[in-house]
């Protein structure tokens, strides 16, 4: 080992607590320290701020950080001021004297990190004062918003890259991101002018997480939903919702049923959003009902569920939400609930919207097939009956290993993040076969069945032929199913050979089948308000003789899982805890309650839940003791470890008089 390698993993245990980096980190924090310009491909909750923090602490001069959210920025510089890092952040939250004066630290060799929006890099002010800073580092967070093929595109990341251009001396420049294809990469690099970056890309899986797919209709997921918060009410979740309507009455209807629960959409007045967020981050509500405004900014560890009450528009955007759980490592859940009216939806919205005017016409319809293609990926997520973990790494892993500016690669990533011919084909998902078990999600878990469509499929291609490629998905399923509908009849559509075809087949079946084959191809849905139906460039599949059609379903064997479960982690963390571990941790979290109310910071500020039950699992009353729990630096041993260890001693005294 080097000496920069000693001295690296000496400030992640003085500072943070670990004994060692997490997969990827020390390569990151290597390069960045040597001087090259990094792109790091990293899950959440893999740990990629510590990959650019390290080189800060260990570095003269001020590492400027671009955060895309302001409460992001809060949350970053709480946790490192917590940890006796000087961090400090501008934005428009303060007012000039109090700008002033972090601008006037910074200068003065007083801070370490330096977080801002993309926005403030364009501001007069701001350009006047890093022309005089010394800026040794430029760190590119949520680097994909600079990508418009990334699902959070923001225009005000085009300009991070002439910022670094106009600087005095050119730092070396880090980016970091947890969803980028490889288009996205290359782009990232392009647009903010990494000069031959290591691109390291450390694998996208998240195995610590649940991962649960359940059809359902519409009228039964608010049940479901209430049934599973109302099983874990200890435990803190995010549900979204595709509506601001819907947001707010899923969030009063668990509130009917006892849930602390708020809902948080763009549309409520700022100050109402802004309580919402504080009390869900400071666990006063263990529940918050969102749409997607809620959660990039987010930097809670805590968060034990994800449930998507409706099927996102990209996969992308998916696991984005969905990775907000579980971020401390621990055991969590991410379930997804959805039915072909969330398909329809989508592809109704996708085809009705506008476009971004700034570009050509030829190029909005590369924009679109681009977003049909990542709704292709979701869709493809939603019926695969395959792993759903294997699912997810198979649709990222398109470029694997590090990759040089010029091309070569070093290091390896595991053998699930290995190059694969492209995406998979979520088209092809339908007619797949169960390959392969991880024990922690529900395709895994449940039982795959077949389900022979041929028939219906034909008959549907043939209706679809009958009425002239002009209707849309109801008045097919109405002729097929022989409806005596009077404007059905008065357009003589009872007269059509496909009319009655299906009459016992229910409507939700044909349905389905029809939704299956418009994301393989066999159908196409054109644009417009009134989507129609027509043949797709695979149409002729459906006409030859040996056309054989399946769906394949998961039957799902329970309504509720445990997050505790599936093998355990190399460091134990998957275990079951033992009762005692487990009303140990209850005790704790009290304590960090306390804290965080004494302090005004969020609880997983003071330590994470992964922290608690380690310190649950040792019982630590000595500093040294205290020190050997995964997530105790010495600044934090210093500010609280004095309360924690008083409360284990008198947990273990309890104990002891006891007989427990």
């Amino acid at each position: 080992m080097t000496q920069s390698e000693q001295s690296a993993l000496a400030v992640l245990k003085r500072y943070y607590g670990y004994d060692s980096f997490r997969p990827g980190q020390q390569d990151l924090v290597g390069r960045i320290l040597a001087g090259r310009d990094v792109l790091g491909v990293m899950p959440t909750g893999a740990g990629k701020s510590v990959c650019y923090q390290i080189p800060a602490i260990m570095s003269s001069g001020l590492s400027l950080v671009v955060s895309p959210l302001i409460s992001l920025m809060r949350d970053q510089v709480d946790s490192l001021n917590d940890i006796g890092i000087p961090a400090a952040f501008v934005n428009g939250t303060q007012s000039v004297d109090e700008q002033s004066t972090v601008l006037a630290q910074a200068l003065h060799g007083g801070l370490t990190l330096l977080y801002v929006t993309p926005e403030r890099l364009e501001t007069e002010r701001f350009r006047r004062f890093s022309a005089g800073a010394a800026i040794s580092s430029v760190t590119v967070d949520e680097a994909h918003c600079v990508s418009q093929w990334g699902q959070d595109f923001r225009s005000s990341y085009l300009a991070i890259a002439e910022f670094i251009g106009s600087l005095p001396h050119r730092p070396e420049v880090a980016a970091f991101t947890a969803t980028a294809t490889e288009r996205v990469r290359r782009d990232i690099v392009r647009l903010l002018g990494l000069r031959s970056p290591c691109v390291t890309v450390t694998g996208f899986d998240r195995p610590n997480l649940f991962l649960d797919v359940i059809n359902m209709p519409t009228k039964a997921k608010n049940r479901w939903i209430s049934r599973y918060v109302a099983e874990h009410r200890e435990d803190s979740g995010i549900i979204y919702c595709a509506t601001r309507k819907e947001t707010e009455a899923l969030a009063a209807w668990l509130q009917d049923t006892g849930v602390r629960a708020v809902a948080y959409h763009g549309g409520l007045p700022a100050e109402v959003r802004d309580r919402a967020q504080r009390e869900f981050v400071t666990d006063e509500a263990p529940v918050v009902v969102a749409t997607n405004a809620f959660g990039m900014g987010i930097d809670k560890s805590n968060v034990r569920y994800v449930i998507h009450h409706n099927m996102p528009q990209s996969f992308e955007a998916y696991y984005q939400e969905a990775g907000r759980a579980g971020r401390d490592g621990e055991p969590s859940r991410c379930t997804l609930l959805w039915n072909d009216a969330d398909i329809m939806t989508r592809l109704r919205l996708l085809e009705s919207d506008s476009g971004n005017d700034r570009l050509t016409a030829e190029e909005q319809e590369v924009v679109k097939i681009s977003k049909r293609h990542l709704l292709d990926g979701m869709i493809g997520y939603c019926r695969t009956a395959g792993c759903l973990h294997r699912y997810m790494t198979r649709y990222f892993s398109d470029c694997d290993g590090d990759e040089s500016g010029d091309g070569t690669r070093n290091g390896s990533v595991p053998d699930e993040g290995r190059r694969l011919t492209g995406h998979p084909q979520p088209g092809r998902t339908g007619t797949g076969t169960h390959d392969g078990t991880c024990g922690n999600c529900s395709n895994c878990e449940g039982t795959v069945e077949s389900v022979d469509v041929t028939g219906i499929a034909r008959a549907i291609s043939i209706c679809v032929h009958d009425l002239d490629q002009g209707f849309g998905m109801g008045k097919i399923v109405a002729v097929l199913r022989g409806s005596k509908a009077q404007d059905l009849l008065q357009r003589r559509m009872d007269a059509l050979a496909s009319y009655g075809a299906l009459k016992d087949v229910p409507d939700a079946r044909i349905r389905d089948v029809l939704t299956q084959m418009i994301t393989d191809g066999l159908l196409h849905v054109t644009e417009g308000r009134l989507p129609i139906i027509q043949f797709g460039v695979d149409a002729a599949r459906a006409a030859r003789q040996d056309f054989h059609y399946e769906i394949k379903r998961v039957s799902h064997m329970r309504g509720s899982r445990t997050v505790y479960g599936g093998e355990p982690g190399a460091d134990g963390s998957h275990d079951i805890p033992t009762d005692r571990e487990s009303e140990l941790f209850e005790r704790l979290r009290a304590v960090r309650r306390g804290i965080a109310t004494d302090i005004g910071k969020p609880p997983y500020i003071v330590f994470s839940d992964k922290t608690l039950r380690d310190m649950a699992r040792i019982e630590p009353v000595t500093a040294d003791q205290f020190l050997s729990v995964n997530g105790v630096g010495d600044n934090k041993l210093n500010l609280y470890g004095k309360r924690f260890m008083q409360a284990i001693a008198s947990y273990v005294s309890e104990g002891v008089s006891h007989g427990r």
